[in-house]
């Protein structure tokens, strides 16, 4: 698929008959977290493409395994556990590596594929993520995985920027060799192949720059330089990331070093449950349509009359909780003079308080956690991408929760102020 999907971009410029020998360089962002495993074979066919040929044609023997695994990965609960275990624990884990154990998590899947699939794993040349993939397929080799996108494997050092022997060995047997160098994010990963010179008339000192996952190219892209900004990116998964300029270990949430400064460090946290639980609870409780979600978010109170909810479409990441949907009255009582809350909990709300204690509940999650790993409260600002950031209603609901003015990117190079 992923192979597919090069060709497919290149095939649709080429008909617009883009010419692609005026660019320079070429570089790109990658979903974090997939992993591609290279069979013996897979070198010399990197080295020996046909140019008369569609790449998907000439790489389907190159893969020891025809599955990447990908973020939303969440069957290697018993590697991560074991994994921890063999490091000191999960805070250890996370001193280590930025990260405790997680599913997602290229180290976890490793060990899982070398615990039940053998003969794969023996028979892998090369482990790439689908950044460093992606790369590997434009210069006809195996291209470095770079170091931002590289933390996110629970194999990395994040203070010396190079693989942890600790955690390779806990992970798999003869692991480095298979994963090859780690590089810096901005470096020259090689010239363009042979293969896109002569198909698409590239020139032949095209520099292919390392390539990087999503994450960390959303925090160089948004410039998002100073202590204190947030960017919140409201997709299928949600995330929000920030720079810090040490390395405080955690339970939750994530540390990769910065792309661009490679002095400080970026800090992220991730929920699974984002978008398409948003556009489940608006099909069935507000008619499929934006329009009627919004109204709803606007016609409820704020802390929506003690309504609180959680709703899990998918096994979530923060806190790490089972599919399910759980829904909480707050009720004041008095208890030896004190004041206090009394929780009862109910099978639904009605439409409007459906849709508001889901959006409440996700945007207090969210201050809840970065306030939890030490992030200024309130931000300086928050920037907001993703789909749902075209959304006005939550993001004034944001920007409401989180006590800070709201922007989203308007076009490169400009911000939109929203509240």
């Amino acid at each position: 698929m992923w192979v597919e999907a090069l060709d497919l971009i290149l095939e649709k410029l080429n008909n617009f008959e883009f010419d692609f020998g005026k660019i320079i360089a070429v570089s790109g962002s990658a979903q974090q977290h997939g992993s591609v495993y290279w069979n013996n074979a897979s070198c010399t066919l990197l080295g020996s493409l046909d140019p008369t040929k569609p790449l998907v044609d000439q790489l389907g023997h190159a893969f020891s395994i025809n599955e990447s695994p990908i973020w939303m990965d969440c069957s290697t609960t018993e590697q991560c556990r074991a994994i921890e275990k063999a490091v000191g624990g999960a805070l250890e884990l996370s001193k280590l590596t930025g990260s405790c154990a997680h599913e997602r998590y290229a180290g976890p899947q490793i060990r899982k594929i070398f615990e039940t699939q053998p003969e794969v794993y023996r028979d892998t040349k090369r482990i790439s993520l689908i950044s460093s993939f992606m790369a590997s397929l434009l210069i006809g080799g195996y291209a470095c995985i770079d170091q931002t996108d590289g933390a996110g494997m629970n194999l990395m050092d994040i203070k010396l920027r190079a693989w942890s022997k600790i955690a390779l060995e806990a992970t798999a047997p003869d692991l480095e060799k298979k994963l090859g160098n780690l590089a810096l994010a901005h470096v020259v990963a090689g010239f363009v192949s042979n293969y896109y010179v002569e198909r698409y008339n590239f020139k032949r000192n095209c520099l292919v720059v390392q390539w990087s996952g999503d994450n960390p190219n959303s925090l160089a892209g948004l410039t998002l330089n100073t202590p204190g900004d947030l960017a919140i990116s409201l997709g299928t998964s949600d995330t929000i990331f920030g720079i810090a300029t040490d390395h405080k270990p955690s339970l939750i949430g994530h540390i990769f070093p910065n792309p661009v400064d490679t002095e400080d460090y970026m800090v992220m946290l991730v929920y699974k449950n984002g978008s398409l639980t948003r556009e489940d609870i608006r099909n069935r409780c507000a008619n499929k349509s934006w329009e009627v979600f919004n109204a709803y978010l606007q016609q409820t109170p704020p802390l929506n009359g003690g309504k609180v909810g959680f709703y899990y479409k998918e096994h979530e990441i923060l806190p790490p909780l089972p599919i399910g949907e759980h829904r909480y009255v707050l009720e004041k009582f008095e208890k030896n003079s004190l004041d206090g809350l009394n929780e009862r909990e109910v099978a639904e709300f009605d439409a409007p308080s459906e849709v508001r204690a889901l959006i409440e509940g996700q945007l207090l999650s969210m201050r809840a956690h970065t306030e939890k790993i030490g992030m200024r409260s309130p931000p300086r600002r928050i920037i907001a991408t993703g789909g749902a950031s075209a959304n006005k209603c939550i993001l004034s609901l944001m920007a409401s929760i989180f006590g800070c003015g709201v922007y989203t990117v308007q076009r490169p190079g400009r911000l939109t102020f929203l509240n």
